[in-house]
């Protein structure tokens, strides 16, 4: 990491410690880790990052082994689930690139490129009924858009794309180029320390954009999926949140951070038996006490009956 971006960091976080209980949201990670020099037990972003190395490089075999360990951990990540989808598509395998495409567009519909490459993939196999069906949505997309949101133009090149698929079926080329190939560490980096500035200025919408950007980026990591779901949570979004620390977990079951966060979530919720489960499995991975448990033991004892 650049001796800036390691300043910049040190710097947004300093800041952060005041606002949230716990500065370290990694396991053994120090206040200033980023995303790409923390590591969890199963370290998916590093995964993530060579399954798309493999991607750039026709590399098919490898890239599908990359996203499917993946996705082991992270079934419904919008970005792998549409890189494996192209992966399969490298090695003329549709119908697994459609089921993969379909994934990707259940998690986020919004996925302009997944959106373009099922339709294109389904005119490809023949189902030029779901492929219409497709494009109805991107068309519907781009209505709502109104040539005025920052996916206006990506928006309109899918339709055309599309549309000449349509047009030509026997010509259809899968020939998307998602920007987040080619995105550095160093920008996933940079992003994610916005979104923790812009957290700490309760801007939690403005967050969880940046997020969205260093995911792209590192994919599951599970920093940046527990910081979604407390910016989430912060804006009263309960179900998002804890589908996002449930993936934190599902990515690094040891994440001290993650842990402390869902068990305050389930406190909110009223669910003081999950919060004790949450504030017990700390205790055991901090032998010798820690900020994380510390901090979950006062929500405990504040807001539900203390623990036998």
């Amino acid at each position: 990491m650049h001796a800036n971006l390691a300043l910049a960091a040190r710097t947004a976080l300093i800041g952060f410690v005041a606002f949230l209980p716990s500065a370290s949201l990694a396991s053994g990670s120090s206040p200033s880790s980023t995303p790409s020099s923390s590591a969890p037990e199963f370290d998916a972003a590093a995964e993530y990052r060579k399954g798309i190395d493999a991607l750039q490089a026709s590399k098919f075999g490898e890239a599908k082994s990359s996203f499917a360990r993946v996705l082991g951990v992270a079934p419904n990540d919008a970005n792998t689930n549409f890189l494996a989808g192209m992966a399969d598509a490298g090695l003329n395998d549709y119908k697994n690139a459609a089921k993969h495409y379909e994934r990707a567009v259940r998690a986020d519909s919004k996925l302009i490129p997944a959106q373009q490459e099922l339709a294109i993939t389904y005119v490809k196999l023949g189902q030029r009924d779901k492929a219409q069906a497709a494009l109805a949505k991107l068309k519907t997309l781009d209505g709502s858009c109104n040539a005025t949101c920052k996916d206006a133009e990506q928006i309109k090149k899918a339709i055309s794309a599309v549309e000449a698929a349509l047009g030509q079926p026997t010509q259809a080329q899968l020939s998307t180029d998602p920007p987040f190939l080619f995105a550095s560490a160093n920008a996933g980096d940079t992003a994610y320390m916005q979104a923790v500035g812009l957290i700490n200025e309760h801007r939690y919408q403005d967050a969880i954009d940046e997020l969205q950007r260093a995911r792209t980026t590192f994919g599951a990591h599970p920093d940046i999926l527990t910081y979604l779901g407390f910016a989430n949570r912060k804006l009263r979004r309960y179900d998002l949140a804890e589908n996002y620390y449930r993936q934190a977990l599902a990515a690094a079951p040891n994440h001290k951070g993650a842990t402390e966060y869902y068990g305050e979530l389930l406190v909110e919720r009223g669910d003081m038996a999950g919060a004790r489960r949450m504030l017990a499995k700390l205790d055991n991975l901090c032998t010798f006490g820690c900020a994380e448990a510390d901090e979950l033991r006062r929500w405990v004892e504040a807001k539900g009956q203390p623990a036998p």
